[in-house]
């Protein structure tokens, strides 16, 4: 499915910030694979998704209408799912017995996020929407 005809078509330039907040995502995401923190905790608590969220939230009207909404959404849901997984994960280390699952739960976001910044690039190169929910 390419962008159809429901959507204007974005400027070139939207389409170029869309890619630096991937990127920047991405980076987040590398941040936390090879550095001390781990994946997910990077991604929500490092700059670089730090600074795509807030590009995100100041460009968001100028994506109205266009394809490149849904990428907007799909970023933003993408690191407010992540930080409440992983504020879930911070409660469950509150017992000795939370511990493990609080790990699994770390785990998963973290994989989940990588998944969730890849289609979207990928979806990106395409020229795709992303499925989000209306909104």
């Amino acid at each position: 499915m390419s962008a159809n005809s429901t959507y204007i078509e974005p400027e070139a330039g939207l389409v170029r910030i869309t890619h630096v907040t991937y990127a920047l995502h991405a980076l987040g995401l590398a941040i936390g694979a090879f550095g001390a923190s781990t994946v997910v905790g990077a991604f929500i608590f490092g700059w670089p998704s730090i600074i795509a969220v807030i590009i995100n939230y100041v460009t968001r009207s100028n994506v109205r209408g266009t394809w490149l909404d849904t990428h907007w959404r799909w970023q933003l849901r993408t690191f407010w799912y992540a930080a409440l997984w992983l504020l879930a994960a911070g409660v469950l280390t509150v017992t000795l017995i939370g511990i493990p699952a609080a790990i699994m739960v770390i785990a998963i976001t973290g994989l989940w996020v990588l998944y969730r910044v890849i289609r979207g690039w990928v979806a990106l190169l395409n020229r795709n929407p992303m499925p989000v929910p209306a909104g």
